[in-house]
């Protein structure tokens, strides 16, 4: 769906500039490339869901309208989640972790579902990304990290190839959380659920068994066009769910792995 020059990503924010504090904080400036975030266009999504039900729109709707509706709506989502695993792909193939990875951190430059095919997604709050070059991770370099290497080491990682390994699945596990909101939010009438809410549902309730979740969601008519999604190439989005959100680290496949993947791919659609 979308593709860049070798050393080139169109999927980051162009940076202007920047520079370093003697504590380890990073500032940076970046060119601006759209006043939207995937968090906008979700907040927006679900609004005219319950705009739409309010009006009684759910019953006068054109069925072939209806289904193209959403069909552009799963479209838009699955290029706006492959431009932002194809970015960090990009980073971390030139030893950067993201680490702050999120629905606001997605820049967009539409959020019309029309315009899916001009969309380009952008990933930016790139001030605390993590150095993950072996010569930074022997030497235990960068303040902002240490929080990480700590969970590393609870997680049982300890050398700078089980670290690095450890650091990489850990953006992976945020995407997946990304990939949850966007596959919910955007689908469901506006207060059903919010990112917190389906983390918490993710990781408390279910203890990421993500079958289990789906089954819960199955019986809940509210969150049915979420659960179709994901449902797509028979379960397609589910099976890339569980994969990101494994609780064994070693077993989370790497940003490139996820990019290609037949649902981020529009294979499913």
């Amino acid at each position: 769906m979308q593709s860049s020059p070798k050393g080139i990503s169109q999927n980051l924010l162009i940076l202007i500039g920047g520079f370093e504090t003697t504590t380890g904080e990073q500032w940076l400036a970046f060119r601006n490339d759209g006043i939207y975030s995937a968090a906008d266009y979700a907040k927006v999504s679900s609004e005219k869901l319950s705009k739409s039900q309010s009006l009684g729109g759910g019953m006068s709707w054109n069925y072939f309208e209806q289904e193209e509706m959403v069909r552009r709506k799963r479209f838009f989502v699955i290029k706006l989640l492959q431009g932002a695993m194809l970015g960090l792909a990009f980073m971390h193939d030139h030893e950067r972790l993201h680490q702050s990875l999120g629905p606001s951190s997605v820049v967009l430059n539409t959020i019309r579902e029309r315009d899916a095919a001009y969309l380009v997604p952008r990933l930016r709050d790139l001030a605390f990304s993590v150095d993950i070059r072996y010569s930074y991770l022997e030497e235990g370099r960068g303040m902002l990290s240490q929080q990480l290497w700590r969970r590393a080491a609870a997680g049982g990682a300890f050398t700078p190839f089980e670290k690095r390994a450890f650091a990489i699945a850990d953006d992976i596990y945020e995407a997946g959380l990304l990939l949850a909101y966007l596959a919910f939010v955007p689908f469901c009438e506006s207060g059903i659920i919010d990112s917190l809410s389906l983390q918490r549902l993710l990781e408390n309730t279910f203890q990421l068994d993500i079958e289990a979740t789906r089954e819960y969601c199955l019986a809940d008519d509210r969150l049915l066009e979420a659960v179709k999604f994901l449902d797509l190439g028979d379960g397609a989005g589910w099976e890339l769910l569980q994969a990101m959100l494994n609780p064994d680290y070693r077993k989370r496949p790497i940003a490139e792995a996820v990019a290609k993947h037949r649902f981020l791919t529009g294979a499913v659609l």
